[in-house]
């Protein structure tokens, strides 16, 4: 069982930036992070390969946030730049064994971390 650990939530400023982390308790082949506000179904927010560091974005942060990973360290960071309002939500970070398919479907990762506040005032 892979237990994930989310760190770096917390509230800013329209305009600022946060960074989350998760780490893993087990190396896995993708680690992603998707965020779910209240009222609105869990939406994938981006993805990377912990192998060889391929990425994917949801069209709504591509260009302000960017995914990255320590693979010796099995944590995977998200930096979130330009936040608006509207990134308001709790972040998830998820893991898998798989490739391919559909980066930001739920089912395709087997474990989640708690979840982490991210908070944007304007």
């Amino acid at each position: 069982q892979v237990q994930l650990v989310e760190s770096g939530g917390g509230s800013v400023q329209a305009g600022g930036s946060l960074r989350l982390s998760c780490a893993a308790s087990e190396s896995v082949n993708s680690m992603a992070w998707f965020r779910q506000a209240p009222g609105k179904e869990r939406e994938g927010v981006a993805m990377i390969y912990t192998r060889y560091g391929g990425t994917s974005y949801a069209d709504s942060v591509e260009g302000r946030f960017t995914i990255s990973r320590d693979s010796a360290k099995k944590t995977a960071y998200l930096q979130m730049n330009s936040l608006e309002p509207e990134d308001t939500a709790m972040y998830y970070c998820a893991a898998g064994f798989r490739y391919g398919g559909t980066w930001a479907d739920v089912g395709r990762y087997n474990y989640w971390g708690q979840g982490t506040q991210v908070t944007v005032s304007s």
